[in-house]
């Protein structure tokens, strides 16, 4: 992974220190060096975590002629296969990174490279002849990519505190983002938490010139009608589901020229792609594990069990409560988002071990739910589903105990919470109908916010229903809530302030197998029966590798990572910042929640430690103290940092300017021109 920025302006290129400031601010992208591009239109940064051939890869990266530059973060998977297409269609390569396949493919192909690519990646590509600016974000959105227009100027960067740097751009929470983020958990792109910067679309790229900014779609998960799903024969699909997976696990193990690691979980989704990575080793495997010290949470025992069957070097993480709220501002500062649990914050200090331990790279199994349907919202929906239509009580009850085994405030123990919770009235038409009781359950927040921070738009559920495809209502229910959990949830939170924020904070890559899009097609063509077979989640996967993992595994119940929310803020030495964040000035001057409000849910949660809370309060007391600290760190009192970009530094100065005097104007930036 890396970190891009840049800034398009037809005005003439901004301020010297402007895209040092902005590349310093993504320095924990890419530590390994540098570069910078400019003429009299563009101006582009990069950062480098240098992963694919270590001594060439330097960006920004243009072809022979320099008609085409580009800044590029993450990995083109089948870069070895499109370059090879590539010379023999006469393009001629001076490196082997896949950066330099991206400016090719695009001369040859144009914006029709995108569906080519099988990879992760955020990307801005400057075509100098043309005087147009494209940026790209791959299928599933792992990778982040933000910009903000301001008159003529457009700045771009992987992350927004980059955006901050340039003076004409406002920091000033969204109402609109926070509704979004109230309702699904993230702001649903190209919607952010700040007002007026956007974020390219998952599978979508932009074209900005002098007529603008135009978005165009290249890739949206898409699901045969209900009932006409072409592949029928489960054996057959399992056999096919197998092949995608294993191929996408050589891939995204085997294409690097640094060790590659893995993350077990305890579940079946990392111990499938760590058993295929043990199967292609030449080397001891190095797996990573994160563990609790509240057994609630804890999933060591499966974890021991995957790691001692393949035989792993294994390093694993035990968390502490305190541990939590001592590394929470450093992940909210990463995440640049408010946020509904506490979870991000282990998986940055596991990161952070990855890093300790030399690794840069870890394969892991985030994406097998939303393709295969593993989590509990897919099985709610089926059992509402079905107790609307079971007239015996004793039989209701019986389907809501066969849920959440693994949580210790679950229905089933908690029957009146139950019989509310699955005997809502829904519309059995409704297109969210899976997701609707989720939304509505952390919506109940949005009644602690200041007025003037309500939204007044459209309801974030009505956005995100309006965006479907047509078609979508003639799929298949289990297909329609995947689409959603794919568009929503999936990029906003898992893959961003869960997955590449918290990994890119220790400088640290992570690779997804199940967001191949192959194995989305693989499976995108079955009935939902062969991924939801009764209530047995993810059906297909464990038939297509019951062989590589073990019985205990295939069998547990699906337990969703989750860690200690409200229990590891209320402690007795609690950090000094806690009670800062919270204080009645600091939560009056942020102007987000109702003070009296956000009192009374304080004083609650002070009498039970923050034991014993309820799902809603949990995210409550989350939201709240999230919200505070990114107010603080990134509204209030933000400051950019001083330009030192992480050498060494590439320069490429294309400017009028440059060229008159024969060197860049930037200083401390070593030799006119380092790449090429």
């Amino acid at each position: 992974m890396c970190g891009i920025c840049g800034i398009y302006d037809p005005g003439g290129p901004p301020p010297d220190d402007l895209i040092l400031r902005m590349i310093t601010a993504l320095s924990h992208r890419g530590p390994d060096g540098s570069g910078w591009y400019r003429d009299d239109v563009m101006t582009l940064g990069h950062t480098r975590l240098s992963i694919v051939d270590l001594a060439g890869g330097t960006q920004p990266m243009a072809g022979e002629d320099e008609r085409v530059w580009v800044v590029f973060n993450g990995e083109i998977f089948n870069h070895v296969e499109l370059a090879r297409e590539l010379r023999a269609r006469g393009h001629r390569f001076l490196t082997a990174c896949d950066t330099e396949v991206i400016v090719h493919a695009w001369e040859e192909w144009g914006a029709d490279c995108f569906r080519r690519f099988n990879g992760q990646w955020a990307l801005a590509l400057w075509d100098r002849d043309a005087q147009r600016l494209v940026l790209s974000r791959d299928r599933y959105g792992i990778h982040p990519l933000f910009y903000a227009q301001t008159g003529r100027r457009v700045a771009f960067a992987s992350e927004i505190k980059a955006l901050f740097c340039d003076p004409r751009v406002r920091r000033e929470l969204d109402a609109d983002g926070l509704d979004d983020l109230l309702t699904t958990w993230s702001p649903t792109a190209p919607r952010t938490l700040f007002e007026g910067i956007r974020q390219v679309q998952p599978g979508t790229w932009l074209r900005i010139d002098a007529d603008g900014i135009t978005a165009h779609e290249y890739w949206n998960p898409v699901f045969p009608p209900e009932g006409e799903e072409p592949d029928s024969d489960i054996h057959e699909n399992a056999e096919r589901l197998r092949a995608a997976v294993i191929d996408a696990t050589r891939l995204r193990f085997q294409r690097s020229d640094v060790p590659v690691g893995a993350y077990l979980s305890g579940g079946i989704d990392s111990a499938v792609t760590a058993a295929v990575i043990a199967e292609f080793a030449e080397t001891d495997v190095h797996t990573f594990s994160l563990r609790f010290a509240d057994a609630e949470f804890d999933e060591g025992h499966h974890q021991q069990l995957m790691h001692e069957r393949l035989g792993t070097t294994h390093r694993e993480l035990v968390v502490h409560g305190r541990d939590i709220a001592e590394a929470l501002p450093d992940a909210v500062w990463h995440a640049e988002s408010a946020l509904l649990r506490s979870a991000p914050a282990p998986m940055m200090l596991l990161s952070r071990l990855v890093h300790s331990e030399g690794y840069k790279v870890v394969v892991t199994g985030e994406g097998a739910d939303e393709v295969l349907a593993g989590y509990d919202i897919f099985r709610e929906a089926k059992v509402r589903s079905l107790m609307a239509a079971e007239p015996d009580a004793d039989a209701r009850v019986r389907l809501v105990e066969q849920l959440y085994p693994w949580m210790r405030r679950s229905p089933a123990q908690v029957p009146a919470f139950a019989q509310s919770f699955f005997n809502r009235p829904f519309d059995p038409d409704d297109l969210a109908l899976s997701h609707r009781p989720r939304w509505q359950t952390t919506s109940a927040i949005r009644s602690m916010l200041a007025p003037e921070r309500r939204s007044n738009a459209d309801g974030a559920a009505d956005r995100v229903i309006g965006s479907m495809p047509a078609g979508a209502a003639g799929w298949d229910p289990l297909s329609r809530a995947q689409w959603l959990e794919m568009r929503t949830l999936l990029p906003g939170y898992l893959l961003s302030s869960q997955g590449d924020r918290m990994l890119m904070a220790a400088s640290v890559e992570g690779r997804f197998p199940f967001l191949d899009h192959r194995v989305f097609e693989a499976v995108a063509r079955v009935p939902a029966e062969h991924k939801l077979r009764g209530l047995d989640e993810k059906h297909l996967l464990k038939r297509a590798f019951a062989d590589l993992v073990p019985r205990e595994i295939i069998d547990r119940p699906k337990q969703p990572y989750r860690a200690p929310d409200a229990a590891s803020i209320f402690i007795a030495d609690a950090p000094d910042w806690v009670a800062e964040a919270m204080s009645p000035g600091d939560v009056a001057s942020a102007g987000i929640w109702n003070p009296r409000a956000v009192q009374l849910l304080w004083d609650k949660a002070r009498r039970t430690e923050g034991r014993g809370m309820g799902n809603t309060d949990n995210m409550r007391v989350m939201a709240v103290l999230t919200s505070q600290l990114l107010h603080r760190m990134l509204v209030r009192d933000w400051h950019p940092p001083d330009p030192m970009p992480p050498p060494p530094v590439a320069s490429f100065d294309r400017s009028t300017t440059g060229a008159r005097a024969g060197e860049h104007r930037m200083s401390g930036m070593g030799p006119a021109d380092q790449g090429r």
